[in-house]
């Protein structure tokens, strides 16, 4: 094979390899419009509800006045009478339900509710959930839940004070422990036209979510609001509409890079570094001072003890003299040069090369950017 031949052969496979890697970056950046928006106003709803959770093994909340007032009224809707100061709800604990009602559920569906206990009660293993209103914001009720409870905590104690806790007893869940027994009003099939909410705002995605639905479903049928909303004329039918939506959210966007952004956590010093992040020419020196001071303490011996006509004397007393020692270890300071337009990868690879530890990381990237020589967006969390 010539050389002539060779260098074609290899040219070809370098331009091939660039384009395929090219093409595959460029998928890498897509995504589908249910992975980069939501539909507007089509979204959970919390709902929180008061109980009681009964058949507890004696680890309850005891003598709480609130949890015996319940008990008491519980009583009296089956017709008994009951002194409060009678009660003792050992194995009764008093606790907040909460669930969250998806979009579009309807009456007679089943949803998963979390039951906490807000008392002394220590173990919520082994009870049961009676009958509990879960109720909105605007204080209607949309589910009533009632089950056994799944806890996955332990707690285990001793006559002597003793005990040991594994993860946390007093929360459970209910899988399909409520019904749902209201439907929440919901825009999707009434609005004339359907809102995308980008869920990170950034204008060149709502231009590129506009012209890929404008490209797909012709011209005019989306219009960018603002950098988070895009509006979609969509059919008025209920059946067509449901079609369009399932098919716009299955179409891909090529997603904008993200703005450049260090994002530095100095509990954890755990230090993340975006794709965009340049660095202008910069020198920078990383170095390390230790001193060491250690106390000792010389003790000097007194005189002896003089015996004198049956007299004891004391001798001198002892002279304790502070000695100190001082060390300084300075490890020799290591530069590196960054260049203009420096990435992502030489940054890292210059940062390991001098061994510097996370605080000292953030050091260098905090005086970076004093020096305006980081052309990114400090973030410290």
């Amino acid at each position: 094979m010539t050389r002539t031949r060779l260098f074609t052969l290899v040219a070809a496979l370098s331009l091939a390899l660039s384009g395929g890697a090219q093409a595959q970056a460029n998928i890498d950046r897509s995504e589908r419009v249910k992975d980069l928006a939501s539909f507007g106003g089509v979204r959970t709803n919390q709902l929180l509800g008061y109980g009681i959770v009964v058949g507890l093994n004696g680890t309850g909340d005891g003598n709480v006045a609130a949890t015996n007032q319940t008990v008491q009224s519980l009583l009296q809707r089956f017709g008994m009478t009951v002194d409060v100061n009678a009660i003792n709800a050992k194995n009764t604990a008093a606790v907040m339900v909460t669930a969250d009602l998806p979009p579009f559920a309807k009456p007679g569906q089943k949803i998963d509710v979390t039951v906490s206990a807000m008392g002394k009660a220590t173990s919520l293993r082994g009870g049961s959930l009676l009958l509990t209103q879960l109720v909105g914001a605007d204080r209607e009720t949309y589910a009533i839940a009632q089950g056994n409870l799944a806890v996955g905590g332990l707690g285990v104690s001793g006559n002597d004070g003793s005990k040991v806790v594994v993860n946390v007893p007093t929360v459970g869940r209910i899988a399909g422990g409520a019904l749902v027994e209201r439907t929440v009003p919901n825009p999707f099939e009434s609005a004339a036209a359907i809102l995308l909410n980008l869920h990170v705002p950034d204008f060149t995605n709502a231009m590129r979510l506009t012209e890929a639905i404008n490209e797909k479903f012709g011209r005019g049928t989306a219009q960018a609001i603002d950098g988070s909303t895009v509006r979609v004329t969509a059919p008025r039918e209920v059946d067509r509409r449901v079609s369009f939506a399932s098919a716009l959210e299955e179409l891909r966007v090529g997603k904008a890079l993200p703005p450049a952004r260090v994002i530095v956590n100095s509990r954890t010093g755990t230090i993340v570094i975006s794709e965009g992040v340049r660095v202008t020419p910069a020198a920078v020196t990383h170095g390390s001072l230790t001193v060491r001071i250690k106390e000792n303490t010389n003790v000097t011996p007194g005189g002896p003890t003089i015996v004198n006509n049956n007299q004891v004397v004391a001798g001198a007393p002892a002279v304790a003299t502070p000695d100190s020692q001082i060390t300084v270890d300075q490890q020799p300071a290591r530069a590196f040069l960054f260049s203009s337009n420096t990435q992502l990868s030489s940054i890292v690879d210059a940062v390991n090369a001098v061994g510097a530890s996370p605080s000292d990381l953030v050091a260098i990237l905090e005086a970076l950017k004093q020096a305006g020589a980081l052309n990114a967006e400090l973030v410290i969390i």
